[in-house]
């Protein structure tokens, strides 16, 4: 018995020693060197033209593609486009499916929330269109009319903002494009739309005997490119490049080719 109690100390002497043994802890392994931006996905509507949209070639084409093409070529990055369904953009952004929205986004301090903006680089307002044969001249003739909008778009914010307006309509309906909205209103199941005026006024100079741009609006905007939050080298990289196409004319260049004129910001 004395043998065996000796024998069973010295076993549990050693287990002892050997939990009491600190071990060198391996080395860290190095933090690998973040990856080169070589590419960027921009998502857009494909249906919202002069901003982004297909031509009768079924190609993207449209004011925005231009602007990020150019931008995207002074960073050395390749650029891809992307249709998404607006109203789901942030989701498409933070799901990192896209990595900016550049096609009429507009600033607005709820999206600044979840959605890093560049620098302005487009003025906008939200217009009234309707009919050619329209008796409304003014907002307070849109009492107890129906009233349209693109789901998802600054257009709706616009209209909620100003109350009072909102609630004498008789029905406000939102549609999944501007174009459907439009047509709704010549078909005359809409009494107006409210639009971006980049929009409204490329469709009312397509058919000016068929529509109307009152002289109220619903607000003015400023438009921008959106990324992600944590995307700090991209925005300011953007923002480099837009400023430089202001400066030496490539950015008002590309505005008279869609507008007519420089609306650059």
């Amino acid at each position: 018995m004395k043998k065996t109690a000796a024998a069973a100390l010295v076993l549990l002497g050693a287990l002892l020693a050997g939990c009491s043994k600190t071990e060198t802890p391996a080395p860290a392994a190095a933090t690998p060197a973040p990856t080169a931006v070589t590419k960027i996905v921009v998502g857009l509507d494909d249906n919202f033209p002069p901003m982004g949209f297909r031509d009768e070639k079924n190609e993207l084409v449209g004011f925005d593609i231009d602007m990020a093409k150019e931008a995207a070529k002074r960073l050395g990055l390749e650029v891809s486009f992307k249709p998404i369904d607006w109203s789901a953009k942030e989701a498409e952004l933070s799901g990192k499916r896209v990595d900016a929205l550049w096609n009429g986004l507009t600033i607005t301090e709820e999206r600044k929330q979840n959605i890093a903006f560049t620098a302005p680089y487009m003025e906008n307002h939200q217009i009234i269109v309707v009919a050619g044969s329209s008796a409304i001249k003014t907002k307070a003739d849109l009492a107890g009319k129906t009233v349209g909008a693109q789901e998802g778009s600054s257009a709706v914010d616009a209209v909620k903002k100003e109350d009072a307006v909102f609630k004498s309509f008789k029905d406000f309906k939102t549609f999944g494009d501007n174009v459907t909205a439009l047509m709704d209103l010549s078909t005359g199941r809409l009494d107006a739309v409210v639009v971006d005026e980049v929009v409204g006024r490329y469709y009312v100079a397509k058919k000016p005997q068929d529509y109307v741009v009152l002289e109220a609006h619903f607000g003015t905007e400023d438009y921008g490119v959106g990324v992600r939050k944590d995307d700090t080298e991209l925005q300011g990289k953007l923002d480099k490049a837009l400023a430089d196409m202001k400066a030496d004319g490539a950015a008002a260049k590309i505005a008279e080719q869609w507008f007519g004129k420089n609306i650059i910001k």
